[in-house]
């Protein structure tokens, strides 16, 4: 089965490693996936290492961009050119602007060809992935309602199935945006290297090291894009309000580790809160497996999310969470035990409503108060990521999507030469 996977491009985070373990790891079930990216554009961290190491080779089309512009006129025709090309059984698209002009390409190369004339259309199944989605706190109305539109008018005519990365995204998309047909939707948490994570105690003094950080010291840390998006004001804020509140707040560092455009107005917000000798930023690293078992408590205060992989590898590493509750957080966090000061004490993390830098406060100090609850939260969402979102389960809840599309494909061909044959 020959597959196209396409992302608008592979920038430090989530999606980039997804397609990049789906792209290589297909090949032992017999797949042959050819990966297309876009260029990362300046002020981002490139990830084409992560692919090499992988021994992935994408095939780049310099005119696919994040941002909305005529150059994608451009690669929705070269994307058409290279399906003709590649004739693939399946084209599997991932993030929404790769979404857009791989389905509309997709449109063009079922319909453009003379056995239209036949009213045989080229067959090949379209499947598009939301690791987030772009329906919400992104943009303003306008330019969110139209966004919103395209990405109803391709569900209806452009893709065959829908796959979303937890449940709590399904009911956004499908429930509260409309988007889809209910048997569209697959939901397919995940996956990612777990053996990476193993042994974490041993590294835990790695970046502590480098941070100088004493025994007794508590490290906060947050993980991500300085973007909008992720809302490190808030993260920055809530740890003014921390500091202020409490005495023994000097055996607390705040850690952020990632790099964005943001990065200049977020360290003049923390010497604006007086938080210079309290907030490290460490610039984005490459080793997960080191600086994860360094950090006492993780945190994520994003404004919107698909299934956040910084969480799932905090997890893994036995990290306590606590993260804003958006998207497929709601999923990893699960069910709320008790409420109080503005935050939930969840199964596997603190949950805390978006944009509430006081609860956020209040959510970290519970934490660093009570290292029992520490551990037993660390703990249990390292055996429930363990179990649900190792790479193997991925690998194999696509291949059986993949299969069962294409043999779908295969029984209409068969039907459609029958008929003829008949007539």
């Amino acid at each position: 089965m020959k597959v196209i996977r396409i992302i608008a491009r592979l920038n430090v985070g989530g999606p980039a490693k997804h397609v990049v373990w789906l792209t290589a790891g297909l090949e032992q079930f017999g797949f042959e996936t050819l990966l297309v990216a876009g260029v990362v554009p300046p002020g981002e961290d490139d990830m084409s290492y992560f692919a090499s190491q992988m021994g992935v080779e994408p095939f780049y089309l310099r005119e696919m961009s994040r941002e909305i512009s005529w150059k994608d006129f451009v690669t929705v025709w070269k994307l058409y050119r290279l399906f003709v090309r590649e004739r693939p059984d399946l084209v599997h698209t991932h993030t929404a602007k790769a979404g857009t002009v791989g389905r509309l390409a997709g449109l063009l190369y079922r319909w453009a060809t003379p056995a239209i004339l036949l009213g045989r259309p080229r067959r090949c199944r379209f499947v598009h992935t939301y690791h987030g989605h772009i329906f919400h706190s992104y943009y303003g109305h306008l330019k969110t309602k139209l966004f919103v539109t395209i990405e109803r008018v391709l569900a209806r005519l452009g893709t065959d199935r829908i796959i979303v990365i937890s449940e709590q995204q399904r009911r956004e998309i499908h429930e509260e945006f409309r988007v889809g047909k209910q048997e569209q939707f697959k939901v397919i948490p995940l996956g990612l290297d777990t053996a990476v994570f193993a042994d974490w105690q041993l590294r835990r003094n790695e970046l502590r090291r480098e941070l100088n950080a004493k025994d007794d010291e508590i490290l906060i840390g947050i993980v991500g894009r300085l973007t909008e998006i992720k809302n490190h004001k808030l993260f920055l804020e809530a740890a003014s309000l921390f500091k202020g509140d409490r005495k023994e707040s000097s055996r607390v560092r705040f850690v952020i580790i990632g790099d964005g455009h943001l990065r200049s107005e977020l360290e003049a917000q923390a010497r604006a809160l007086n938080l210079n000798d309290d907030v490290v930023f460490t610039g984005t690293r490459q080793d997960p497996e080191n600086f994860y078992p360094a950090l006492d408590i993780v945190a994520l205060t994003s404004r919107n999310e698909g299934t956040p992989l910084t969480l799932i590898e905090a997890m893994l590493s036995a990290r306590p969470v606590i993260a804003t509750g958006v998207g497929g957080v709601v999923d990893l966090l699960g069910t709320p035990q008790t409420s109080t000061n503005g935050f939930a004490i969840c199964e596997r993390g603190i949950r805390v409503a978006p944009g509430d830098a006081k609860a956020f406060a209040a959510g970290m100090a519970g934490l660093v108060e009570d290292e029992p609850l520490r551990t037993a939260i660390g703990e249990r969402g390292r055996r429930f990521v363990s179990e649900n979102y190792a790479k193997e389960r991925l690998l194999n809840d696509i291949v059986e999507l993949y299969q069962t599309l294409v043999s779908k494909k295969h029984e209409a061909v068969s039907v459609e030469q029958t008929s003829v044959c008949s007539f």
